[in-house]
């Protein structure tokens, strides 16, 4: 008995959904990817290129700074989306080596591709990716030298190499040096290991000036003006107080009435407020404080009283701003004025009020011994500054890295060309195909130094050859492409130094965005909403509700 095929078609999907399978949706994804990383391709390393990001409302970003650039591209694709959540793994784990994680995971992509034409399923190539990945990881820390944190001229050229690829070029040794003096001034022994928290520096940027303007301040700059006129401007030896309560009267949680009949019944009525108000001020006062930073407001006739004693004040001071105040003077934050006595209050050498551009600031410095610390950030543009901020986060983060872990590789490519080299003497112990995944890990890792050689209008072949022959010599491990003089050179010897922590996360990042991305066969597309569909959604969950 034969049964005829009644030629009904089955619909599993959704109208309008789109589907890729197989081979396509591999290199859809692959393509996607790809893309993403050739365009950050070209801002890597020293001489690489800028780029100017113009968002919806017409902002302008100009930067080379990796996960900035993913994050202002508003990227489509969900293939090249995972990479931009690489990108700020990457940058929330060890702050730097944003742009080596994406452009190796693209390169890995255009290797397996090749491998893929080769008729190799892709678990072998995900499975000899891994292999090759732990090795490299596992090689980084056995190369790594050990550094420091009282070594402070390492510490300088591990800031000046994450400095040397951003626009504040110019300035990379007096930016390098801040960033070393801010780091340490935060640093905290916890046992046998350092603990920093990088919240605890404050960047403050104003433009007007030249980077060279830019300054490490051992306190902190709250960007607020003195509230009272009557005030003073500057305060030496200053016993500060930290209060998270208004300075005012407060107002009933519940409504309540007070019916006056009489005006001198209205008198006695501001009278008392006053004197409520004189009483806050005078408790302040009889503590030994003669700066206040508030976290609320301070009434109109609260800062009479203060101005009246000689105390400087600052109202609606950030939460954050507070406990790095708290960090830095020693102070401790009071929530209610009635329990605070000398021993809450913090000192600093110095408060006073700066115009810094066209904005005043409030100045606190000279804390004996800072937990938190600010650096001030000058440039002539706008763009420069946010640019120069973005590359004080890189520089505080590789040195803080590097203290952590106390393991330095040299930089320009040198640990790449020494990992392939590696790699292709470990490749023929696995044998079968997973060899050839190996040798491909190898080659994406040459891929690196050669991009910079591009950027720097170097012949990415010939240096490549010449690295391969340094590295060749037990000596030579420390081998890297200097771009300033298109030569191949010591980079140990040179100063080019980065944090193990970052190039072993650059490349764990990197293989884990390209795996992913190789197990996916399938690729399932939802339609997208129209507005009339969205809104009529919406209706019928509201009526649904009711």
């Amino acid at each position: 008995m034969t049964i005829e095929p009644t030629g009904i078609p089955v619909l599993i999907l959704k109208e309008g959904t789109q589907r890729t399978a197989g081979r396509d949706a591999l290199r859809t994804n692959i393509m996607a990817v790809r893309a993403i990383a050739e365009t950050l391709r070209t801002t890597y390393g020293p001489k690489g290129m800028d780029k100017m990001l113009v968002d919806s409302l017409g902002d302008v970003t100009i930067t080379n700074d990796g996960a900035t650039i993913l994050d202002k591209m508003d990227v489509q694709h969900p293939a090249a989306k995972m990479l931009v959540q690489i990108a700020k793994g990457q940058d929330e784990e060890v702050g730097d080596g944003t742009k080596t994680a994406v452009i190796f995971a693209g390169e890995l992509l255009k290797h397996a591709e090749e491998l893929l034409e080769r008729n190799i399923h892709p678990t072998l190539i995900v499975s000899g990716y891994k292999k090759a990945m732990e090795e490299s990881i596992k090689k980084i820390y056995e190369l790594a030298e050990d550094l420091n944190i009282d070594d402070e001229e390492s510490l300088k050229k591990i800031a000046q190499t994450s400095l040397t690829s951003k626009a504040v070029h110019g300035a990379r040794e007096y930016l390098a040096e801040m960033a070393v003096k801010a780091v340490k001034q935060v640093a905290e022994k916890r046992g046998d290991k350092w603990y920093i928290d990088l919240d605890t520096i404050q960047i403050i940027k104003k433009h007007g000036g030249s980077l060279l303007d830019s300054k490490l301040i051992y306190g902190i700059v709250i960007d607020k003006e003195v509230v009272h006129p009557g005030m003073p401007r500057r305060v030496e030896n200053a016993k500060i107080a930290l209060i998270d309560a208004p300075l005012e009267v407060e107002k009933p949680e519940i409504d309540a009435e007070i019916r006056i009949s009489d005006p001198t019944q209205m008198k006695k009525f501001l009278e008392e407020e006053e004197e409520i108000l004189k009483r806050m001020v005078e408790k302040i006062k009889e503590a030994g404080a003669n700066v206040v930073f508030c976290q609320k407001g301070i009434d109109d006739v609260a800062q009479h009283f203060l101005a009246k004693n000689g105390i400087l004040a600052v109202r609606r001071v950030k939460r954050s701003d507070m406990e790095k105040l708290a960090r830095a003077t020693g102070a401790r934050i009071v929530t209610n004025i009635e329990d605070l006595t000398p021993d809450d209050l913090g000192y600093a050498e110095l408060v006073e009020e700066r115009k810094v551009g066209d904005e005043k600031m409030v100045f606190i410095e000279g804390c004996k011994n800072p937990r938190s610390v600010t650096i001030l950030l000058r440039a002539g543009l706008e763009r420069l500054v946010d640019e120069a901020e973005r590359a004080v986060h890189d520089a505080l983060s590789a040195v803080a890295d590097a203290i952590r872990e106390g393991k330095v590789v040299a930089g320009g490519g040198a640990v790449e060309i020494e990992l392939a080299r590696y790699l292709r003497e470990v490749a023929p112990k696995l044998g079968g195909k997973e060899q050839l995944a190996v040798e491909a890990f190898a080659k994406a890792l040459e891929n690196l130094p050669m991009a910079l050689a591009e950027n720097a209008g170097l012949d990415p072949v010939e240096i490549i050859m010449k690295l391969r022959a340094a590295h060749a010599k037990a000596e030579g491990r420390w081998y890297g492409v200097n771009v300033f003089t298109g030569d191949i050179e010591d980079m140990m010897k040179l100063g080019v130094l980065e944090p193990a922590s970052v190039k072993a996360n650059a490349v764990k990042a990197g293989t884990e965005a390209a795996t992913l991305i190789l197990r996916i066969d399938d690729l399932i597309a939802a339609t997208k909403m129209g507005k009339e569909e969205e809104e009529k959604g919406k209706g019928g969950e509201e009526k649904e509700e009711e």
